[in-house]
């Protein structure tokens, strides 16, 4: 039975040779979309890649899109380019992703900008910028504000090329075990807030610290930590906040619309057949949009059942603790563009695109919301 499998298969490889040879002596090309025509032809190689990511594995939408990206970017390349998607801490930790992906230990990762403030002192204007540009904001500054551009060129030294994978609109300020009455209520709390939010948070007296996702659950259970920000009740109910935390704050001014990146090792995306970068550079655009509208969609059953289901206490921070906050934070951006010449650069193009669209957003969708609000006659 072994012999006679062995003969067939040598004469199928026979016959496909002698195929190919009557197709390229009648000017003709082999068709197929099969795996296995990577030994015919160049356009038929299959790239099998890496994705790791900074979320928990499955977590709803930051961790299920970057799932979806790999899944279309398969079937829009015709299983050329297959990509295997890792949570934090499968195959690096979830605050590695940068240097990972730097080093080509996986081609692709997906994560936020904020947290590599310490080898690129400007990389929090392509996350979130606390009383910065909310999400359709972000994602236009990007796009037509020159944006891409200046995210591109501080990350080429790295051999990285970014681009946008997701936008978590904006956020609510956190989970904290004590209420928030003043600003005097911060003092010394120990809170999870990445970015320069946890600057801001440190200089009104709090102290903030850095820890991945899969660490802040345990860490609020033990006291560890006093108070946490995640992003907003979709996934932070999916995270399990509610059991070990009694209040809700909002408003997210420290991430008011939080760019979440895709980031490409640039020696291996550049080697790439320009189809496939192409392909590649789409998938980034699908999951950015499908990212934020499935937050979008997602948020407000989350937050109905929170309050209603597992009596959370929702409050809004006080007027004159946003007010403070603010001012604290204007400090803290004015500052980091004077680091060095090009974090001057991209903060004078942030907030002169802020500035403008800010103007607009006066009469067109601030005005709307307010005049939405209007009681009946």
């Amino acid at each position: 039975m072994l012999l006679t499998n062995a003969f067939s298969s040598t004469v199928k490889k026979l016959c496909a040779a002698a195929l190919l040879s009557i197709l390229t002596a009648c000017g003709g090309e082999p068709q197929s979309s099969n795996p296995v025509a990577s030994s015919i032809t160049q356009e038929q190689t299959v790239y099998e890649w890496k994705l790791i990511t900074s979320w928990p594995k499955n977590l709803p939408a930051l961790g299920t899109s970057p799932e979806h990206f790999a899944d279309i970017v398969d079937k829009m390349s015709n299983g050329r380019m297959r990509i295997r998607v890792y949570g934090a801490n499968e195959l690096v930790g979830g605050l590695e992703v940068f240097d990972a992906v730097s080093q080509g230990v996986a081609e692709i990762g997906h994560t936020g900008a904020y947290y590599w403030q310490g080898k690129i002192p400007s990389t929090p204007f392509f996350s979130t910028i606390p009383f910065g540009l909310t999400g359709t904001e972000m994602d236009a500054w990007l796009s037509y504000g020159g944006g891409n551009e200046l995210w591109q060129e501080i990350y080429a030294p790295f051999n990285l090329i970014p681009m946008r994978g997701g936008n978590s609109g904006t956020q609510m300020f956190g989970w904290f075990n004590k209420e928030i009455n003043s600003l005097a209520d911060l003092q010394g709390l120990k809170m999870r807030i990445p970015g320069l939010g946890g600057e801001v948070f440190r200089r009104a007296g709090g102290t903030p610290v850095t820890r991945q996702v899969s660490e802040v659950f345990t860490d609020m259970q033990t006291g560890a930590l006093d108070a946490t920000e995640f992003v907003s009740p979709y996934n932070d109910m999916a995270a399990g906040y509610h059991t070990v935390a009694d209040y809700y704050y909002y408003p997210g001014w420290h991430e008011p619309g939080t760019t979440l990146e895709t980031i490409f090792n640039k020696s291996a995306f550049e080697a790439l057949p320009e189809d496939l970068q192409e392909i590649l550079k789409a998938g980034t655009e699908v999951m950015n949009q499908l990212l934020m509208d499935e937050l979008t969609a997602k948020n407000n059953e989350a937050l109905r059942v929170l309050v209603e289901e597992h009596g959370v206490e929702l409050r809004r921070l006080p007027d004159d603790v946003l007010v403070e906050l603010r001012d604290i934070s204007n400090q803290v951006v004015a500052e980091l563009a004077n680091t060095d010449e090009i974090t001057r650069r991209i903060y004078d193009s942030y907030k002169s695109f802020q500035a403008g669209v800010e103007n607009y957003h006066r009469i067109a969708e601030d005005a709307y919301v307010e005049a939405r609000k209007l009681p009946s006659n």
